[in-house]
This record gives structure tokens, sequence and C-alpha cells, in this order.
């Protein structure tokens, strides 16, 4: 909660703040990489830092937190901070670095902002980076005690045991400990980060969902090669496609993520785009081998069968579920999928359970359309949970 006296100076400079935030947040990165490239190189994502999405994702975030300290003053945004805290905790982020961020956030707020800065305003969002970073900071040390690590000691050293060409982009790994132990439990519809050393000997990290349900010996993640007309191709999908082979060992996290199957025998919507099916699968997964009786709606949209990963393993869970139902979507259908509809994914027809809880997973623009249908047909904003593959841009919404 924010003390008395910075309430009234933060409502007061939210606006010429949030106006200038992304400036904020380019100077800031350009400050922090030029102090400790290291991070750039070994921690952050260089991919999102040259498109600008790590930039939004970091202002947009601020904001947010910053407008609902004023406007909800009892409540703690805990899925705001939930999200932010499992990435943070699947890169090992630390205590410490959130007073280097502190140092570079607030000399880049002096330098854009000037004289409007004044004491009084500092010290004012002085607190609300505080009453954020240190919610933060109890969340990931949660985080951590339920993973069973110290602060920040995520990593351990997994081999790849089997390598599967799921679609000509997709591309799926069985991993497991070196020492042949079973990989070990996580919650249908987390991820594992993984760490790959480059050429230029940065160590990139990304996130990938564990795509099959806990309880075997190995985990599976599956890849999508990321490739980007109007920017480098993805390092670490690429470098993964190219190199990894059953045999070669790579760096993993435990689990992490937020986006899990609830508890109970509630009705649920599992809706999913492209390789946003990977924790719907997982969780399908889940629902089948443990004979779960609970309704479930599964709904994917893809651009053709082709592209669909997993798409038999994907159709064959839903339909072994005995409340079932598959809907399916495809930009252009062909023949070898009359159960599907063309185009892209429209929930306006469908029948849906009273009281779900929906998942979604995908693009922005499908999980927004999604979204907003779900809340047109009266289900509640607590009730609708997404994941991002990537900085969230949805922060706050």
């Amino acid at each position: 909660m924010l003390s008395e006296q910075a309430t009234p100076v933060v409502r007061a400079t939210l606006p010429v703040v949030g106006a200038a935030i992304g400036d904020i947040a380019e100077l800031f990165y350009r400050r922090l990489f030029d102090a400790r490239p290291e991070l750039l190189r070994d921690v952050f994502n260089r991919g999102n830092q040259a498109n600008g999405e790590q930039r939004k994702a970091l202002a947009g975030s601020i904001a947010a937190f910053a407008g609902m300290l004023l406007e909800k003053p009892d409540a703690r945004p805990d899925a705001m901070l939930a999200r932010i805290a499992n990435k943070h905790a699947s890169l090992g982020i630390t205590s410490d670095q959130y007073k280097i961020v502190h140092r570079h956030l607030f000399a880049a707020m002096t330098d854009v902002l000037g004289e409007a800065l004044t004491d009084e305003v500092a010290a004012a969002w002085d607190e609300v980076y505080w009453l954020m970073a240190n919610a933060l900071i109890a969340l990931e040390a949660r985080l951590y005690q339920e993973a069973g690590v110290a602060e920040g000691e995520v990593w351990r050293c997994m081999e790849i045991t089997e390598r599967h060409q799921e679609t000509p982009d997709v591309v799926s790994f069985l991993i497991r400990p070196r020492d042949g132990r079973p990989a070990g439990p996580f919650r249908p519809g987390q991820y594992v980060s993984v760490q790959v050393e480059l050429a230029d000997g940065a160590h990139q990290i990304r996130q990938y969902s564990l795509s099959s349900a806990p309880g075997r010996r190995d985990w599976r993640i599956s890849v999508k090669r990321v490739r980007d007309e109007a920017g480098p191709d993805g390092e670490v999908s690429s470098w993964l496609h190219e190199h990894a082979r059953p045999g070669d060992v790579l760096t993993v996290s435990v689990p992490f993520g937020d986006l899990v199957l609830p508890e109970g025998d509630g009705p649920l919507l599992l809706a999913s785009a492209g390789i946003g099916n990977t924790p719907v699968l997982a969780v399908l997964d889940r629902l089948v081998s443990t004979r779960a009786g609970r309704p479930v709606v599964t709904v994917h949209a893809d651009r053709t069968p082709a592209d669909h990963a997993h798409r038999e393993e994907q159709l064959a869970l839903a339909r072994a579920l005995p409340d079932g139902r598959l809907h399916l979507w495809y930009e252009s259908p062909g023949d070898e999928a009359p159960e599907a509809a063309a185009g892209r994914a429209d929930l306006a027809g469908l029948e849906l359970p009273e009281d779900l809880t929906a998942y979604l997973c995908g693009p922005l623009p499908f999980m927004r359309a999604v979204r907003g249908e779900l809340l047109r047909r009266g289900v509640p904003a607590e009730r609708i949970h997404y994941e991002v593959f990537g900085p969230d841009l949805w922060l706050g919404r």
C-alpha cells in the first residue's frame, strides 16, 4: 500500500511518468547494459531487446502496477506479479539484482523527466518501485523454496534422449538428468528455461513449456523455430533445431509457471493457437491419465493441419476425455481435416459449460479475441488465465 504522502504525488504524476515510461525504459536498458554487458549476453533475450518488446513489457508493468496501487489500494495485483515472478525464477534472478535495476532505472528517470522529477516525486516513485520489487522478491523466494533450490540456483544438466521432427518448424526433445534418474515432478502447464552457448560465447536463455504430463521418466519440450522477416531469427530455437541431438547435454532450469491445471472437477476451456498448444498437451495428458471426468472444451487454431504440432496426439487426448469436446480451425484445412472449420477461431457459436475456467495460450491477437468473446458471454475476468510466449505485453489487462 502506498503511503499517504506518496499517493497524491503518484496520482498527480502518473500521466507524465506514464507518457515518458517508454523513453525511460529504453534509456534504462541502455544504461544497464553499458554498465553490466554480461546481463545482455547471458540473461536478457537479445532478440526482445532488438525488437523493443522487453522495453514495452517493462514500461507496461510499472505503469500497470502504479495504476493498481491507486485504483485498488487494499489489493495486490497477484496475477500480474505471479507471471513476472515465475519468469524471473526461471532465469535465476536474485534479490540483489533489484538494487542494480533500481540504480539504473532512476538514473534514466532523472535524465528523461529532468526538473519534473523533484525530490518529492522521486521519493513517491521510489516507493512504487520498492513495493513492486519487494513483492516480487517475496514471491520468488517462495518459488525457490517450493522448487527446493537456493535463490537463483535453478540450473542442472539434462541429456537429450530423443528428438522428433513434429512439423517443418517444430522439433520436440525428450530430456532427463545425466545420471539417468527420472526427470522429476512438475505441474501440467509449467515451463522450463533452456540455456545454450552460442557461437559468440553468449549464454542465451529461452522458456519452453513441458508438453507432456508429469510422471514419466523424461520431460518433453517442443521448440518452434522462430523466423522473423523484420529482424534476426530466434537465436536459441535456431541453435536447438540445427545442433541439438540425442546424447547432447542441455542446461535446463527446474520448472516454473502459474498457468497450471487447477484442482477440482470444475469445467475447463483449453484454447490454443499454433505452438501455444504445448502447455495444453500436458494438461490434456494429465486429465486423460488420471481419468478425470470434468467437462473440458478444447479449442485449437492453426494455419494448416501440417503446421499443427502434435496434431494426432492432441486430437486423441481431447477425444479420450469422457466429457470432452474438441473444436478445430485451420486457415487452410484442405482435405485432410474434414472435422475442422475453415478460418480463424470463433467461439461465438460454441456451447460452453457454465462456471468454466479458461486457459488461453497463443499469439496475442488470438488470446484477445477469445478473451473478448468470453467476457461478452459473462465469464468473469478472474476465471480467464493466459500464458504469453515472450515478454508479457498484456500486463495489467
